[in-house]
């Protein structure tokens, strides 16, 4: 049974880039997590930029998922990832399932710098798929700009 949550890393280009490639991602989709509003064209309402990533928990758990996820944000950073600034770029994790963020939740804590985390942990309330131009841009653009070093981006790329 597939299940998703919603991981936030600062630009979602890159977020997705990795993401997609990762062991027992089924699916990924650029998106916008817990705005006010249900549309791309409307003005900044604190959305999260994020990734949509659905997973078969038989092939990766919530611990495997966040242990890679931790590979490319900076978790001390508020508002803040590589040269992408403001809170729309702020670090968070998302789940409609109140057990994915127990797990997160629980993953967060038993790290050693669990007190220097700034990484949100919240219930997803709304989503907003991204427009067309952002899905799989690293992709069809590798060569757009990305805060993730190139070499992480692809360390999980089936060759």
């Amino acid at each position: 049974m597939m299940e998703e949550m919603y991981f936030a890393g600062g630009c979602l280009w890159g977020v997705q880039e990795f993401m997609k490639h990762l062991p027992g991602v089924i699916m990924t989709e650029s998106g916008r997590a817990n705005g006010t509003t249900h549309t791309t064209q409307s003005d900044y309402d604190g959305y999260a930029e994020c990734v949509r990533t659905q997973f078969d928990p038989q092939q990766v758990t919530i611990a495997q998922l966040m242990a890679y996820f931790f590979e490319i944000i900076d978790p001390y950073s508020v508002n803040k990832q590589g040269d992408d600034v403001g809170e729309k770029y702020r670090t968070g994790v998302y789940s409609v399932n109140p057990s994915h963020l127990k797990q997160v939740k629980a993953y967060i804590s038993a790290r050693e710098d669990s007190d220097k985390v700034v990484v949100e942990v919240l219930p997803l309330v709304n989503y907003v798929k991204s427009d067309d131009e952002h899905q799989d841009r690293l992709t069809r653009f590798p060569n757009d700009y990305c805060h993730i070093p190139f070499e992480l981006l692809n360390k999980y790329k089936k060759k």
